[in-house]
């Protein structure tokens, strides 16, 4: 791999690492939301919406993650 295709994934990883970081922003929003919810409302319809959604935005910064993991192992 040459310098300027390093240099191309190294901006890449950047930029998807910045939108890791919105997302893991927006689940932590979301989780809140969740838990600031009293019990009661937590297992109706709009916490079970919440929670489904922060877990759904955690996989994905997960997967990000592993994104950019893969990234990094491909500059060797």
């Amino acid at each position: 791999m040459n310098k300027a295709t390093r240099k191309l994934i190294d901006d890449l990883s950047g930029q998807i690492d910045d939108a890791k970081a919105q997302i893991e922003e927006i689940a932590e929003e979301e989780q809140e939301k969740f838990d600031n919810l009293p019990e009661g409302l937590q297992d109706g319809e709009m916490g079970q919406a919440l929670s489904e959604a922060a877990d759904a935005l955690f996989e994905a910064a997960s997967n990000i993650e592993d994104a950019i993991s893969n990234l990094d192992a491909a500059q060797g």
